[in-house]
């Protein structure tokens, strides 16, 4: 099995997806090499939101990170797509409840190698087996799933702007993307739009124009992400006022 990464891939092509990487896992049979492979796809690129999940747990970053590979160890080696199947809701709540699961069992199979070799059963808000490496958790901070959400919506949004990065690229103009990125994300105290417009040989209302087209691209990826988490035919704008709502909790 490939090793998962802690950043995924860049999304695909525009028209990549119209049958959404969900959409294809759920209608993926085990055997079904294009099913594995949308399923390994979203697991790559979703990585974050679970070790984050797993993280607000109490478990210290190693910690969670070898836990993560195993869960997603597990989730690849072939029972995944058949539980799929069965699944009709987004790919975010699946992917939740999947790590629950696993985690419920895993407590479950470490509880019983103890009682099967004579110690006393304890009961922890974690892996027994690791007790050491929890922290104690600060009560202000984010509850695991909205953590998990959160992520999941910074994820979105740095997946997005890859695209569009690319994209630029593909079209010779990834300096000036790189250039106007701060008007994308927030940052556009980074430099003066009259200032950067005279550096770049162009006037004020041209910068802008060309800052105006990169977020509706950007807003294209952004709906394209979220689509590709989600089965045929769902709400994209509910999804997104989720991934909002996620951004509105810190």
């Amino acid at each position: 099995m490939t090793p998962i990464s802690d950043a995924g891939g860049l999304p695909p092509a525009a028209g990549h997806f119209h049958t959404t990487r969900w959409t294809q896992v759920i209608q993926a049979k085990e055997s079904s090499r294009e099913g594995q492979d949308a399923l390994r796809e979203l697991c790559e690129a979703y990585y974050a939101p679970v070790q984050a999940f797993l993280r607000r747990q109490g478990r210290e970053a190693e910690v969670a990170r070898e836990v993560a590979h195993e869960f997603f160890a597990y989730m690849l080696e072939g029972q995944a797509i058949r539980t799929a199947e069965k699944v009709k809701g987004r790919f975010r709540s699946y992917l939740l409840g999947a790590i629950k699961h696993f985690l419920a069992h895993r407590h479950e199979a470490a509880q019983r190698l103890r009682r099967g070799a004579g110690q006393a059963a304890i009961s922890l808000s974690g892996d027994d087996d690791e007790a050491s490496a929890l922290v104690v958790s600060d009560e202000s901070q984010l509850s695991p799933d909205l953590a998990f959400d959160r992520q999941w919506a910074l994820t979105v949004l740095d997946r997005a702007m890859q695209a569009l990065h690319r994209e630029s690229e593909a079209e010779g103009k990834a300096q000036v993307f790189i250039r106007l990125q701060p008007w994308l994300t927030g940052e556009s105290e980074h430099g003066n739009q009259a200032a950067l417009a005279e550096e770049l040989g162009l006037n004020l209302n041209s910068l802008k124009s060309m800052v105006y087209r990169l977020r509706q691209r950007f807003r294209h990826w952004v709906r394209e992400e979220v689509a590709s988490t989600l089965p045929e035919g769902s709400d994209v704008e509910e999804e997104l006022q989720m991934l909002f709502s996620a951004l509105r909790n810190r």
